[in-house]
C-alpha cells in the first residue's frame, strides 16, 4: 500500500503509526540491516536500520521515541 500524500506532513496519529510499524519491523523483519533511499530523487534521504549503532557513535545518541 502506497500513499502519495507526499506534500504532507505527518500528523500526530500517523507519526505514532510510523514508530510502532517501524518498531514491529525492527522485532520481527529485521535481520543485520536495511538500507533505504527515500525521498524526491533531486534530494534524497538515506537510511540505515542496523542492529548495531554508528561507528564510533554512543548508544546513547539513539534517542528511543
Amino acid at each position: 500500500m502506497r500513499n502519495e500524500r507526499h506534500d504532507e506532513a505527518l500528523s500526530n496519529e500517523e507519526l505514532e503509526l510510523f514508530f510502532q510499524y517501524l518498531h514491529r519491523y525492527a522485532i520481527h523483519d529485521l535481520d543485520q540491516w536495511l538500507l533505504l533511499q527515500v525521498g524526491p530523487e533531486e534530494f534524497p534521504v538515506y537510511v540505515t536500520l542496523s542492529r548495531k549503532p554508528f561507528p564510533e557513535t554512543d548508544p546513547s545518541a539513539y534517542p528511543r521515541p
